[in-house]
């Protein structure tokens, strides 16, 4: 699959989805930091790449309807802490992998993952 990682993940989610025989990218390694949701959905769609984020804005569904995309994943940890993120993606990431994205937003809690 393809990825990409929103300026709020922990970059060692990059590693972990690399070894796993993924490829990644991230916001930041692209210089889009701080950029609009509007250009970093763009771009995901134009590489056609799954995008990782703990932005709920992305979960607006008429503002980026899911089936526009490679794939939304939301990521609703209970901690912000950077390593209780990186804990709690870890948890998930059999789960989120295992899942056909395409066309589809995850929104993932502490409870489970809703498939929208």
């Amino acid at each position: 699959m393809r990825f990409k990682l929103d300026e709020n993940m922990p970059l060692e989610l990059s590693a972990d989805l690399r070894v796993a025989g993924h490829d990644v990218e991230t916001v930041q390694g692209e210089g889009l930091t701080g950029a609009p949701d509007s250009a970093l959905t763009e771009r995901v769609q134009r590489e056609q790449r799954a995008l990782l984020t703990m932005d709920k804005g992305i979960a607006d569904v008429r503002m980026y309807p899911p089936q526009q995309y490679a794939g939304l994943v939301l990521l609703r940890p209970g901690s912000s802490g950077r390593g209780a993120v990186l804990a709690f993606v870890r948890r998930h990431l059999a789960e989120i992998l295992a899942t056909e994205l395409t066309g589809r937003l995850l929104v993932v809690t502490e409870r489970g993952v809703r498939i929208r």
